[in-house]
C-alpha cells in the first residue's frame, strides 16, 4: 500500500523534467501554499504509480462545476472559479455580502512520457484527483536477467 507524501521533488531529478514550474514554485512544499500575492491556493499532492501519475487536489466546500481542467499541448491547468452573493433585505437596510476565490496552477506535461489523451478528472469528497496515464513504454519493467555469454 502506497501512501501520499509531501516530498521535495529537487531530489527526484527523474520527476522534474514531468511537472515544471511555469508561474511560481508550485512543486516547493515549502511556500506553504501561498502565492506571490499573500493568497492561498490548494494543497496539490502528486503520487507517481508504475502504470501513471495521480495529482490531488484539496479543495474542501467547492463543487464538481467550480473547476476547469484544461490541456493545452504539454500545459496542463487546473483552476477554480466561486462567487457567492448573499443580499439580507429588512425594513430600513440592505445587508450584501459578496466572496470571490479562484486560483490556477499549471504542470507542464513530459509528452514522451504520459498518455495526455486518457487523463482523467474525478471530484469526490473535497478532493479533486486526476489521473494521468504512462505511455506503455514509460511504465516501469519487471527487472529481467541479462545473460552473460
Amino acid at each position: 500500500m502506497m501512501k501520499l507524501a509531501k516530498r521535495n521533488w529537487n531530489n527526484l531529478p527523474m520527476f522534474m523534467p514531468l511537472f515544471e514550474d511555469f508561474n511560481r514554485e508550485l512543486l516547493n512544499w515549502g511556500n506553504s501554499n501561498y502565492s506571490s500575492t499573500s493568497t492561498t491556493v490548494p494543497a496539490v499532492n502528486i503520487k507517481e504509480n508504475g502504470d501513471d501519475f495521480e495529482v490531488e487536489v484539496a479543495a474542501p466546500g467547492m463543487a464538481r462545476d467550480d473547476f476547469k481542467v484544461t490541456l493545452d499541448g504539454n500545459l496542463l491547468t487546473i483552476s477554480s472559479t466561486k462567487e457567492e452573493k448573499h443580499e439580507e433585505q429588512q425594513d430600513n437596510y440592505t445587508r450584501r455580502e459578496f466572496s470571490y476565490q479562484s486560483f490556477q496552477r499549471s504542470f507542464e506535461l513530459q509528452k514522451d512520457v504520459v498518455d495526455q489523451e486518457n487523463i482523467e478528472a474525478r471530484y469526490e469528497n473535497g478532493m479533486l484527483k486526476l489521473t494521468i496515464p504512462k505511455k506503455e513504454e514509460a511504465k516501469r519493467k519487471e527487472p529481467r536477467t541479462i545473460p552473460i555469454s
